[in-house]
């Protein structure tokens, strides 16, 4: 043996060209265009999305209203989720609003986990969601929660 083994260019950290079967690297598990290849925070953020799309409809003024969908409640209550500083360990917000101020558009808060934890299907959390933006508009605007949607609490 003569020629002497050339050492490996680098083989570090980086990409692997293909898999220990040499048949190449796997592809998306779904395309993007199903509803398997979205997350569940972007099926969250869609079914308030699609909750204040039909609430903007009577209310117009909505659209002057920042939606924002977070995964869980701050226990210091910073950070925009409104007035959640005095929660107790019985009752975790699924929501919050904080009023317009200083130049800042009002803000609506809707939390995910603790929304999906108390829902079993997407039925029922598309419902949840659909309450909880209501109320919190509805102390935002100052009305009653049936005011800003008649069907309000309609099962």
């Amino acid at each position: 043996m003569d020629n002497p083994v050339t050492p490996r260019a680098a083989a570090g950290p980086g990409p692997r060209r293909r898999d220990r079967h040499g048949r190449g690297m796997r592809g998306p598990i779904a395309p993007p265009q199903v509803p398997l290849a979205a997350s569940r925070a972007e099926t969250f953020a869609d079914l308030v999305q699609d909750s204040v799309e039909r609430l903007e409809r009577r209310w117009p003024q909505l659209a002057d209203i920042d939606f924002l969908v977070l995964e869980v409640p701050r226990l210091d209550g910073a950070g925009g989720g409104g007035p959640v500083a005095g929660w107790s360990d019985e009752a975790v917000p699924l929501g919050g609003s904080v009023p317009a101020r200083e130049g800042r558009p009002a803000r609506v808060v809707i939390y995910r986990r603790p929304v999906e934890i108390r829902t079993k299907g997407r039925d029922e959390r598309a419902a949840l969601v659909h309450e909880v933006v209501v109320e919190q508009v509805a102390e935002l605007l100052g009305l009653t929660p049936e005011t800003v949607d008649p069907r309000y609490g309609e099962d």
